[in-house]
C-alpha cells in the first residue's frame, strides 16, 4: 500500500527530497484501495466540482493522520510493528466492505423507475418517472457526505499507510523539520492526485446524469461491487494468508 524508496542522509538536497515526496504522494493516490474507496463516494455525485471536493476531503483526512502519527513516530522513535500494520490494513478492508454495501443498498432502495401520483384540478393521476439515487430528490445533509465521510475514510487510509512511509522518513531524513516537511509535501501530492482521480471517475456519471439512466445505475452498481469485493479480498488476505488471527 505504501511507496518503498531508499533515501540516505545527504544523498539528495532538500528540494529534491521534498519533490520526491510530492511525486510519491501523487503515486500513492493511485493505490487500488484508495481508488476503490473514493469511487464509492464519487458514485453518488453527478457534479465534477462536488467530486473534486470529495477528493480534497479524502486527501485532507489522509494527510492529517499521516502527519500527526508520522510526526509522533519521528519525534518519539515509536515502532510500528508488522502486527499493528496488519490490523490497520484489515480495518481498511472492513471499511471498503461497508462502503460497498452502502452503495448497493442505495441502488436497491432507489430503482430508476418510479410511479408518482399527481393531482391537477381535483383529478389524481400517476406518472412513470425515471431517476437514479436521490437525483432531484435530495433533502439536504450534503455537507456531511462531502466533508465528514470522505475525511474519515481518508484518516483510516492514512493510518493504514503510516508504518512504511514513516519508517522511511525516520531512518532516511536526519532533520525533524525536513521529515515533517516531507510528510506535508507527500500529503499535498496525495491530495492533488486524488482530486484528479475523483474528477476522472465522476466523468461517466456527469455525462450520464439525466440522459442515460441505465448507464448511471450500472456505474454505481459497479462501484459498489468493486468496493465490496476488494474489501473482502483485502480482509481475507490480511486475516488468513498473513495469519492475523
Amino acid at each position: 500500500m505504501n511507496p518503498a524508496v531508499s533515501l540516505h542522509p545527504g544523498a539528495f538536497p532538500i528540494w529534491a527530497t521534498l519533490a520526491l515526496g510530492f511525486v510519491l504522494g501523487l503515486r500513492h493516490a493511485l493505490d487500488p484501495d484508495h481508488l476503490v474507496a473514493v469511487s464509492t463516494l464519487v458514485s453518488e455525485e453527478r457534479s465534477l466540482w462536488r467530486s473534486s471536493l470529495i477528493g480534497v476531503s479524502w486527501g485532507l483526512g489522509h494527510t492529517v493522520s499521516l502527519v500527526v502519527f508520522g510526526t509522533a513516530i519521528a519525534v518519539f522513535r515509536l515502532a510500528v510493528t508488522p502486527r499493528w500494520s496488519e490490523w490497520l490494513e484489515f480495518s481498511v478492508g472492513c471499511m471498503l466492505v461497508c462502503l460497498g454495501v452502502n452503495v448497493l443498498r442505495k441502488v436497491r432502495q432507489n430503482p430508476p423507475l418510479h410511479v408518482h401520483a399527481h393531482k391537477h384540478d381535483g383529478v389524481v393521476h400517476s406518472h412513470l418517472h425515471f431517476h437514479v439515487g436521490d437525483a432531484g430528490h435530495s433533502h439536504g445533509h450534503r455537507t456531511l457526505k462531502l466533508g465528514g465521510r470522505p475525511f474519515v475514510v481518508g484518516i483510516v487510509h492514512g493510518l493504514a499507510g503510516t508504518a512504511a512511509l514513516t519508517l522511511v522518513v525516520v531512518t532516511a531524513i536526519p532533520s525533524l523539520a525536513l521529515a515533517i516537511g516531507y510528510l506535508l509535501i507527500f500529503g499535498l501530492g496525495t491530495i492533488g492526485g486524488m482530486i484528479a482521480m475523483s474528477v476522472l471517475m465522476s466523468v461517466p456519471l456527469a455525462l450520464a446524469a439525466g440522459r442515460f439512466v441505465r448507464l448511471e445505475r450500472m456505474v454505481r452498481l459497479a462501484a459498489g461491487l468493486a468496493s465490496l469485493s476488494f474489501g473482502v479480498f483485502l480482509a481475507w488476505r490480511v486475516g488468513l494468508i498473513q495469519s492475523l488471527w
